[in-house]
């Protein structure tokens, strides 16, 4: 498996997080978030638990 870049947020690279999709610069892993908008966490409360996310990317959801 090879670096792949799935948008200018999110990429899957073997070296980070086993492959798992994460936020480019960090090793938050999309399904976390996802997880959090599925039980109606806002915006506010997804950055405040992890706060290297940059809100522009969260939004994006």
């Amino acid at each position: 498996m090879r670096r792949i870049v799935i948008n200018d947020y999110i990429i899957a690279d073997p070296k980070i997080c086993h492959g798992r999709p994460v936020f480019k610069g960090t090793r938050i892993m999309v399904w976390q978030v996802l997880e959090m908008l599925e039980v109606d966490e806002n915006i506010a409360a997804i950055t405040k638990a992890f706060p290297d996310l940059v809100p522009k990317a969260a939004k994006r959801f």
